[in-house]
């Protein structure tokens, strides 16, 4: 039998997806016999690949180096998984909405600076603005996956529980279509 070939990523998120994938444990060995893991934060790959079979995306997409990867990450993937409430609705990313990008920024980086720390991403001591050279610009609201691409699988769950993540991956090695109702909830 032909592995899997799987991926994970995250976008805007914490990464409590990937701790509740983790948290399959010891199921993780009997995966590991069906797929081949070619991208994620616990790969050392750090070019996504041009043809993977199922990816997991955590998080939002909330700038544009997220809206990029994104519309990349779903032109190279056959079945794509919005995994865990932020992918699905922005949930906890989404919150900074209601906040205009230039308030968030400054928040961040003037207010909450630490006047003795080195200056980092272009900000100026003093002046109230902010040059950025490395930190992606950030879309003007965070948005979840399935506004930017079609998603396949909707895995909801804050982070989703690992039985849920299991019996997706076990239903989608199965060549099924994953009925997820009843299997995880938001915010669970």
């Amino acid at each position: 039998m032909d592995k899997i070939a799987l991926a994970t990523t995250w976008l805007d998120s914490c990464s409590g997806c990937h701790m509740s994938l983790l948290d399959i444990d010891e199921a993780l060995i009997g995966l590991a016999a069906q797929v081949e893991i070619l991208f994620g934060p616990l790969v050392d790959n750090k070019i996504f690949p041009d043809h993977v079979d199922v990816t997991l995306v955590e998080g939002a997409v909330g700038s544009e180096a997220d809206k990029k990867n994104i519309l990349m990450i779903r032109e190279r993937s056959r079945i794509l998984v919005s995994f865990g409430d932020c992918a699905v609705t922005a949930n906890v990313p989404g919150m900074r909405n209601r906040h205009a990008v230039a308030d968030v920024l400054a928040r961040a980086y003037i207010e909450n600076a630490d006047p003795a720390a080195p200056l980092s991403c272009g900000a100026q001591a003093g002046k109230g603005s902010i040059e950025f050279q490395v930190v992606p610009a950030l879309c003007s609201k965070v948005r979840p996956v399935h506004e930017f691409v079609p998603v396949d699988v909707f895995l909801p769950g804050c982070p989703p529980p690992p039985e849920a993540i299991l019996y997706l991956l076990s239903e989608l090695l199965a060549g099924r279509s994953p009925d997820m109702s009843g299997k995880t909830r938001f915010g669970a």
